[in-house]
This record gives structure tokens, C-alpha cells and sequence, in this order.
């Protein structure tokens, strides 16, 4: 199963306008979206809870998983994350 996820080609759309990435239109894409959505609500609910872990260590590694999804996307973004639009036209 982990060869699907090594298969080459985007993830993501591009964005019409402006900076970033879009939905996703693959399954990996939103595979790696729940995970996401899931760490971040896991990592929040342990902040919410004193005697688990400290709130700064919570801090930082949603920072730390951030980044490696916020990496994961711009690498598997349709056209990479550029500006795209213009918005006087």
C-alpha cells in the first residue's frame, strides 16, 4: 500500500486565484488531509488537557506537522504554488 503513495504526479489542484493550493483531487490527497485534520484535533485536545503535556509542546509539533504536511502539498501541488490571477482584469 505504502507504492501508491510513492506514485509520481500532483495531489492537489492548483489554485484560480492566488497563492497555494487547492482541493484535492486524488485519493492520497485527501488521505493526507484527514491525517492532517486528525493530528491537529489529537495534538488540541491534549493541549486542552494541563497534565498530559505542556501547552508549548503542543505549540510545536502542530508547527512540526504543519510543515510537513504544508511541504507534502506544495510538492504535490498541479503546477506548483504560484501567484495565479489578476484580479484588475
Amino acid at each position: 500500500m505504502l507504492h501508491l503513495f510513492l506514485e509520481k504526479g500532483p495531489w492537489f489542484r492548483a489554485k484560480k486565484f492566488g497563492y497555494g493550493a487547492g482541493l484535492p483531487f486524488k485519493w492520497q490527497g485527501w488521505a493526507v488531509s484527514a491525517f492532517y485534520a486528525l493530528a491537529m484535533t489529537g495534538l488540541g485536545l491534549l493541549a486542552d488537557n494541563n497534565e498530559a503535556m505542556p501547552t508549548i509542546a503542543t505549540v510545536a509539533l502542530m508547527l512540526f506537522v504543519t510543515g510537513i504536511f504544508l511541504g507534502i502539498v506544495r510538492k504535490r501541488t498541479e503546477g506548483g504554488w504560484k501567484w495565479r490571477g489578476d484580479f484588475g482584469a
